[in-house]
């Protein structure tokens, strides 16, 4: 029986994101996936600003940046022929303290492509076409067996595989919510004709059912969303039956569909499960929780749950206590439960953002304030528990040091606002804000909102652990967190 410390189910953003926290810590990981291959179509396609900061701390950010578009104005044609065009990012730019202000438009076949080459660069690649057949939890493992008869053991499993997750049915948790029939949407990635590639093209068909083509980047293509009723009947996805609901909406031969590269028809389902552990089972992503696809929201909270869990996963591997895994399903089951009523109510809107939508949809308030890991604070600026803000510095010769290229790495980030000596610590990367880094626009001050002789301790995941003046609490924080 061959063995590994994490066994993930699922290579989705969320298990890959997952394995990929894992294996740059130096954790023995595996991950499977019973899809023959890669995944196709776009499924979300949207990447918030919160997941871009999280995912340059893998390095990887620009890369997505240069293959996605951060700027689709939405153009709606009603059924009268009167058009109105929607920026919801108009004015919003990049800041020293936020340099991604704007969701990037991206299929997620291209992030997942990225997230691949990423873990490869780590030594670890999917192993498609194999699934859980089984699996029997212990104290001290799980043993499994794969569906290419290999029984192994594994320190811990990952479902990561999914709304319709093999482990969290075998694990025996229940998918808490609702399935409306009555909601349904075919959907689909479309090689076309008839439409340009400027806008994120939304109209209503004769029925008053909403349909969009939003056109993917660096591709040939578009996704259409298309909602169906019972005056539609039982349709299923193909070709055919999308053009008619193209045609329903433009008229027909206005809009050619030329091919279909993915469809996929989804009903309704609003789930999520009561627990995130039990015992060596950890479940993430949709296997955790599922919602409307509206405002790109699902593909980003797996990422969110995936480093959250990998970063406390191995420094328990590494040595930490294991409770600091409870905290996992403390943070972030009440992120899940917030995101389903957004994406609930970002649904009944369709493409009919608001502006204010931006900010929620953008995840740069997901703040972890008042759990297990974030102390109170009293004080002004961001809270622990929080996001770390970015700011732009320099080292005493002159070159320019951003913050998040400092935490860049997995590991604990230490900042001290003042001159004079650093704790010595074990797994943290330290900086004197005043000597080490100079902070001549006072960017990074004003940023934090920070005191003389302030130390801010920053968490692998780029949230705030720790706020304090005194160089003792640093070492008693992390003694609690991190120390066997």
């Amino acid at each position: 029986m061959t063995a590994t410390e994490v066994l993930i189910a699922g290579a989705g953003p969320t298990g890959l994101i997952t394995a990929a926290t894992l294996a740059r810590k130096g954790v023995k990981v595996r991950i499977v996936d019973a899809q023959p291959g890669p995944q196709l179509g776009s499924r979300g396609k949207g990447v918030q600003p919160r997941m871009l900061e999280l995912l340059d701390g893998f390095g990887v950010a620009g890369r997505l940046l240069a293959a996605g578009r951060s700027r689709l104005v939405i153009r709606y044609v009603d059924p009268d022929g009167s058009v109105h065009e929607h920026d919801m990012t108009k004015g919003v730019e990049p800041t020293p303290t936020t340099p991604f202000a704007r969701p990037v438009v991206l299929p997620q076949w291209r992030l997942e492509e990225t997230l691949r080459d990423l873990l490869a660069g780590y030594g670890v690649r999917v192993e498609f076409g194999t699934s859980l057949a089984g699996m029997r939890p212990g104290d001290d493992e799980v043993t499994v067996e794969l569906s290419s008869g290999e029984r192994l053991r594994a320190g811990w499993l990952v479902g990561a595989d999914g709304g319709s997750s093999t482990v969290r049915k075998l694990a025996g948790v229940s998918f808490l919510g609702v399935t409306r029939e009555e909601r349904q949407m075919l959907l689909g990635d479309f090689r076309l004709d008839g439409v340009d590639r400027d806008w994120w093209h939304a109209r209503r068909r004769s029925g008053g059912q909403r349909l969009s083509l939003v056109p993917l980047p660096a591709t040939d293509s578009f996704v259409l969303h298309a909602e169906i009723d019972e005056s539609d009947g039982d349709i299923e996805p193909t070709l055919a039956t999308c053009q008619a609901l193209v045609d329903d909406a433009y008229g027909r031969g206005v809009v050619t569909l030329r091919e279909a590269l993915w469809t996929s028809r989804w009903r309704y389902n609003e789930r999520m499960v009561d627990r995130y552990r039990i015992g060596r089972v950890l479940l993430a992503g949709d296997a955790a929780h599922v919602h409307a696809p509206a405002g790109a929201q699902g593909m980003n909270t797996g990422i969110h749950d995936g480093i959250n869990l990998g970063w406390k996963l191995a420094s328990v591997l590494n040595g930490a206590p294991e409770p600091l895994l409870d905290t996992y399903e403390q943070e972030r089951l009440p992120m899940a439960a917030a995101v389903l009523g957004l994406s609930k109510e970002l649904l009944t809107r369709f493409a009919r953002f608001e502006d204010s939508d931006l900010g929620a949809m953008s995840g740069l308030g997901i703040t972890y304030r008042g759990g297990p890991l974030s102390p109170p604070w009293d004080g002004a600026g961001p809270h622990p528990g929080d996001r770390s803000p970015d700011a732009l510095c320099s080292w005493p010769d002159g070159r320019p040091a951003r913050l998040f290229e400092l935490q860049r790495g997995g590991d604990w980030t230490l900042y001290h606002f003042g001159v004079g000596p650093l704790p010595d610590l074990a797994g943290v990367h330290a900086y004197s804000i005043g000597s080490d880094l100079l902070d001549p626009h006072a960017t990074a001050r004003s940023a934090y909102q920070a005191h003389g002789g302030e130390l801010i301790l920053v968490r692998p995941d780029g949230h705030i652990g720790l706020r304090t003046q005194n160089a003792a609490a640093v070492t008693a924080y992390l003694a609690t967190v991190t120390a066997s």
